[in-house]
């Protein structure tokens, strides 16, 4: 059944020159709510563009307003034997017809208006996804790409879902193929420069419509349209780079932007009294054995919230790209010594320097005072200047994965035995944190070399650590910490110490970096440690680990 479809005249105001429907038969060009237009034009220069969701699946006509030329003649004639033209793959052929009366063309939104010319005729304009080669709907996320590209982009960072490539991670992304395999098609997104912070709201600006003319790829009469360059292989290498530690930083930190918007503070609880009591049966216990007792409860309650963070840590090392090409010896070297490092950088959005808190994961916050029992009041001071200093950077949490992949790998770790290959493996990650900054943060060229600062700093707050370690070390009788703690801060202990249901532990006071009996080393090997759960009171007492011996 054929409908016809009626045209307003410009000169009469009247409806006139019925059009058949086979002239409306409109393919389309993607699933995903791309508009299609197609021209009909005559020699005059009669130009009227139909957007195809003017017309429903049955063929019926609507309403639609028409869009001509600078010049045109108020008389229309219709072409008489057009053919549809199908549109597939991004590959739009143009038929012109033998006495050049008429031509049928799809002509994909350009919010540039851009429009090329060539010796051998007109030719119309195509913006492409720089990720699919698809229509590109706009400018997202930072680069012009189309309706289905930007969804899933953005569905990524906001489910941060986790993706990997079935073959080779090099993946050939275009239209017809670009939902195959989503590991790929993500990193395509990152390497042509999408990114969240790069989000546009309202109309596109003039410098994005600027980038976007650039971006545009004339189809030619009788070419096909072509396909976006893929960038350097150095660069793509980097972005490879970025998306393995993005990807392996959200899933092993607690710390995230996300998963601390809500929290519901709370003051954390120390159970000195049910621990030690506070008397010795003839009355009060002197000033100095209490405080010695809270300090013992108060870290002992820490090292609760902080060994899962060490197997957090240890997931996140085994994860950065070349990290278990190294030695064993060194994979242990940098996770020990790096890891009060990253830890600081993770929970450096957790300082309150208003309030004088550290919050941990689950809500509960320590207060200034209890800090400075712990460790000491120049250490917590210097920990809340670098928290501050920090946070003033203003880094997402992608570029907070980079810098802690940077702090991990640090070459100059005491005990290394192929430093050369973890300084090798530094600088890529350098490199690529350099890519993410110039990009997002083109406002400060001095965002790289602050962070180089910080991690002088970060040096600075390890070597106060240590020395705060040294009273919990002279007191490893008297401390009740699970072994994976006790390793990563080389605490001695202590079976005599453990009191029933307590946890098993090596009969050796300290286990050396080089055993392959150490709890980090286990878990560094077969990572077959139980999770640490945290209930809504606090962390849950740590329950017997036994790690798998390394073969």
């Amino acid at each position: 059944m054929e409908e016809d479809i009626t045209i307003l005249n410009m000169e009469s105001g009247m409806l006139s020159t019925p059009l058949k429907n086979s002239y409306t038969t409109l393919p389309t060009t993607s699933n995903e709510g791309n508009s299609v237009w197609t021209d009909f034009s005559n020699d005059n220069g009669y130009v009227m563009n139909y957007d195809a969701h003017m017309f429903n699946t049955m063929g019926t006509s609507t309403a639609f307003s028409p869009e001509f030329s600078s010049e045109f003649s108020p008389e229309f004639s219709p072409p008489q034997e057009p053919s549809p033209t199908p549109i597939d793959q991004g590959n739009y052929n143009i038929t012109n017809s033998s006495n050049n009366s008429s031509n049928v063309a799809p002509i994909l939104n350009d919010p540039t208006g851009a429009t090329a010319s060539t010796a051998g005729g007109s030719q119309k304009a195509f913006v492409p996804c720089k990720v699919c080669g698809d229509k590109a709907s706009g400018y997202h996320y930072g680069v012009t790409s189309c309706e289905g590209c930007k969804g899933f982009f953005r569905r990524s960072i906001q489910k941060q879902i986790e993706y990997r490539c079935l073959r080779d991670g090099k993946c050939l992304v275009y239209r017809l193929n670009r939902n195959r395999c989503q590991y790929c098609r993500f990193k395509k997104c990152l390497a042509v420069g999408m990114s969240r912070d790069s989000v546009r709201y309202g109309r596109v600006p003039k410098r994005s419509r600027d980038r976007m003319q650039e971006d545009v790829r004339v189809t030619s009469m009788t070419g096909e349209s072509e396909v976006d360059t893929e960038v350097e292989k150095h660069q793509l290498a980097l972005y490879d780079i970025i998306l393995s530690v993005s990807q392996a930083h959200h899933s092993n930190c607690n710390y995230s932007e996300d998963k601390v918007r809500n929290l519901a503070h709370r003051p954390m609880h120390f159970p000195i009294e049910r621990r030690f009591g506070m008397t010795n049966g003839e009355g009060l216990l002197p000033v100095g054995n209490i405080i010695e007792q809270q300090k013992i409860i108060m870290w002992e309650t820490l090292a609760q919230y902080i060994t899962p963070e060490v197997q957090r840590v240890v997931e996140f090392a085994k994860r950065l790209p070349n990290f278990t090409e190294f030695l064993q010896g060194d994979q242990l070297v940098l996770i020990k010594g790096g890891f009060f490092e990253v830890w600081l950088v993770r929970m450096s959005r957790m300082f309150d320097i208003q309030f004088g808190t550290m919050t941990m994961c689950d809500g509960c916050f320590l207060g200034r005072d209890q800090l400075d029992v712990i460790y000491n009041t120049d250490l917590v001071t210097a920990i809340f200047q670098f928290a501050v200093g920090f946070n003033s950077m203003h880094l997402n949490d992608g570029e907070i994965g980079l810098f802690s992949a940077v702090v991990l790998l640090s070459a100059d770790r005491v005990g290394l035995s192929d430093p050369k290959a973890v300084e090798k493996q530094q600088e890529k990650l350098i490199e690529a944190l350099k890519l993410q900054l110039t990009r997002n943060h083109s406002s400060d060229p001095q965002a790289l070399s602050s962070l180089i600062l910080k991690l002088s700093e970060l040096r600075s707050l390890t070597a106060r650590h240590n020395d705060v370690l040294m009273w919990y070390r002279a007191n490893y009788r008297r401390l009740k910490l699970p072994p994976l703690f006790s390793e990563i801060y080389d605490i001695p202990r202590d079976d005599a110490a453990m009191g029933v249901g307590d946890v098993a532990v090596s009969s050796t006071h300290h286990i050396s970096s080089n055993s392959h009996e150490s709890p980090v080393s286990n878990h560094v090997a077969a990572l077959n440690y139980p999770q640490y759960v945290v209930d809504g009171k606090g962390p849950m007492m740590e329950p017997t680990l036994k790690p798998d011996n390394v073969v």
